[in-house]
């Protein structure tokens, strides 16, 4: 079985597990709404549906997920901002959203900061550094000695210009002193087929999109960007194993609009984090190639305030624009 199909299988069993002591204690007056700003069965609305599927029974009312998709995550973030004090109602967002939005558009039509408090950090997933898998180059060794021998020619193809992924590519550049041509394309799929079809010499995008290619021999991932090796990629070593002192990661968290009061935020917060320590919510997520995380609001706001200070110089300093 594919670890997508067993994280579906394990999503079936988590909608039937009998719901903990003391759920009834955290109850919610009415249903809760969680928006997602992406497509249905895309990452987040998997992990979305994965929490909602366990948070319902916590908190003793219903949980629907509602996707709101567009303009990568805007669309949803612009019409969470108003949300009432009374309303129930959470938004499952990433980076692209939170910290990357604001700075590269004028008006991106909410402000983090002063729209939404942080409740809840669930996963963390790592980028990675890809090539053909006939390439020539078999490491980042082999890619410096390449930019020494081919000078200017750096290229490297990224899910979406302003997205993560796109930083890290002239982070990257940075640090091998050579400015990459980076090339924006509509999404991970069109990379990766670039990729496995020898068109595109390197890209750059998550680790879960590249995992079941790289598995099967249809790319090959020469450095990932964490702290340590994957799990799944025993072989494959870190960007600061292969002499690049790289180390980024992406995340999805709940937010809440800035109208909810800190204590139910709280209360919702401290609830998502007990069930992202649930046995089978771990082997779900894990299954989808993403890290649970188990955070409650104090911190997830903590966290993602040393994410912001890690990134915002980086997208500043390059000077990007989305709307020009």
């Amino acid at each position: 079985m594919c670890k997508w199909m067993a994280g579906a299988a394990v999503a079936a069993m988590l909608a039937g597990a009998v719901a903990p002591a003391g759920a009834q204690q955290a109850a919610l007056e009415g249903p809760l709404t969680i928006v997602v700003g992406f497509a249905p069965s895309g990452t987040a609305d998997r992990v979305a549906r994965l929490v909602a599927s366990r948070l319902a029974e916590r908190v003793g009312v219903p949980v629907v997920v509602e996707n709101k998709s567009g303009a990568g995550g805007r669309i949803a973030a612009q019409g969470m901002r108003a949300a009432s004090a009374e309303q129930n109602v959470l938004m499952l967002a990433n980076p692209a959203v939170m910290v990357v939005g604001p700075l590269v558009y004028a008006k991106p039509g909410y402000d983090p900061q002063r729209d939404f408090k942080p409740v809840s950090l669930v996963t963390r997933y790592k980028f990675a550094l890809a090539v053909p898998p006939d390439s020539q180059i078999k490491n980042l060794a082999d890619l410096r000695q390449w930019i020494e021998a081919h000078p200017r020619q750096l290229t490297i193809g990224v899910p979406a210009t302003g997205s993560l992924p796109h930083f890290f590519a002239l982070m990257l550049g940075r640090e091998l002193k050579e400015q990459p041509e980076v090339v924006g394309y509509r999404g991970s799929t069109p990379v990766i087929n670039e990729l496995v079809g020898g068109v595109l010499p390197q890209g750059i995008t998550t680790l879960d999109t590249l995992l079941p290619l790289a598995g099967s021999g249809k790319v090959r991932i020469l450095a990932v960007s964490g702290e340590k090796r994957d799990a799944d990629l025993p072989d494959v070593p870190t960007f600061r194993e292969e002499g690049v002192n790289l180390v980024a990661e992406g995340w999805n968290a709940f937010f809440a609009p800035a109208a909810m009061p800190q204590a139910r935020i709280e209360r919702l917060g401290a609830d998502i984090a007990a069930v992202m320590k649930e046995p089978e919510m771990q082997e779900a997520v894990r299954a989808a190639f993403l890290e649970p995380v188990s955070m409650d609001a104090g911190a997830t706001a903590e966290a993602l305030a040393a994410y912001q200070k890690q990134w915002e110089p980086v997208v500043r300093a390059s000077g990007f624009k989305a709307d020009q």
